[in-house]
């Protein structure tokens, strides 16, 4: 089923988005709020407190492959500015922001994704996508110039995110007794960032409206500003749907599909979703990190043996493969196992 262009300006601006954004059949859509675990990553590189800090990080991403990261040591003031200028872009006449519109079949800009599946759901949301790393690939022509502190406020947040995505790689290698520029080395010699603002606007219907549908990242590592008080991400664990808490300014860090490949599937890549059942308005921020495209990524030797044989195989184009997953009607990491024909 397609939406006419009326029917996606309504999905947007509408107290009333057409049926196909409003998912009446959610499974679970009323969870229980269960403590998702939190790693303070301030201790991650304490001579004291580090290998307490390394195990719980272990079990983390071994069972939920996610984590609220406390400690980060990011000014409370810095993060509301994230959250403000990704408001004050979503606020503009639809007009200003389709100046930064997507290209047909790209990513990058503001806009729906690309209808790869051609099962389009239209979430009740909108969204910009930037790539923000490696600087000699960014389109500054998708960068907003409203609000004009766009650009210096999201590279200096990327930059922050850049460091601490790193200092999680090198800290997960060490939970796992590797080296630790293992996982690090396994992306080549410089990461792609990208950052997604993602916006739900208020509304006044009681219905509970899909935000995200159900997903893993495809990334290496995710990490979310979620909005300050406002909740709405639940991550899918032994089959079970829970809500994750917010704490305020805390950081939700996940393994994203390429970690899990890299780690020989030791670190899970979790299945979330966005519901969206307040009547407030919200604003997230994604940053994505994870190797460039043309660099073969596989799991690294040190992580195949005899008790555990290799998972996946070594590929290159993971976003091509994530794709090639939606119109075969299966979960992206199932087409790229090892023994998978």
């Amino acid at each position: 089923m397609w939406l006419t262009k009326h029917e996606r300006e309504i999905s947007i601006n509408s107290d009333n988005p057409p049926p196909l954004c409003i998912q009446k059949e959610i499974s679970n859509p009323h969870t229980p709020l269960v403590p998702i675990p939190v790693i303070d990553i301030s201790l991650l590189s304490s001579e004291e407190r580090e290998d307490d800090e390394l195990e719980r990080l272990r079990v983390a991403l071994t069972s939920w492959g996610c984590f609220r990261a406390i400690g980060h040591g990011i000014e409370s003031s810095f993060l509301d500015k994230v959250r403000e200028i990704g408001k004050q872009f979503f606020v503009l006449p639809p007009e200003e922001k389709q100046k930064f519109g997507r290209a047909a079949n790209d990513l990058e800009g503001y806009g729906n994704d690309p209808n790869v599946s051609r099962k389009i759901i239209f979430n009740r949301s909108e969204r910009i996508l930037i790539k923000v790393a490696p600087e000699d690939q960014r389109r500054l022509e998708r960068w907003p110039s409203n609000p004009s502190d766009f650009l210096e406020v999201l590279d200096e947040y990327s930059a922050i995110m850049k460091s601490k995505s790193r200092l999680l790689l090198r800290a997960m290698a060490r939970s796992l007794n590797l080296e630790e520029d293992c996982f690090l080395n396994a992306y080549g010699d410089e990461e792609l960032i990208g950052a997604r603002f993602n916006y739900y606007p208020a509304s006044s219907s009681s219905d509970i409206v899909q935000g995200a549908e159900p997903h893993s990242d495809g990334s290496g590592i995710t990490i979310l500003l979620q909005d300050k008080q406002v909740e709405g991400l639940q991550v899918l664990k032994d089959g079970k749907w829970s809500r994750v808490p917010i704490i305020p300014d805390a950081l939700v860090v996940n393994v994203g599909d390429q970690m899990q490949i890299i780690s020989n599937g030791i670190f899970k890549s979790p299945t979330h979703r966005v519901i969206l059942e307040s009547k407030k308005e919200r604003i997230w921020v994604a940053v994505f990190h994870l190797p460039q495209y043309e660099v073969e990524i596989g799991p690294v030797q040190c992580l195949i043996d005899e008790n555990r044989p290799q998972q996946y195989r070594n590929l290159k184009n993971y976003r091509g493969h994530y794709e090639d997953s939606l119109f075969q009607g299966k979960a992206p990491l199932e087409i790229v196992k090892f023994n998978a024909i």
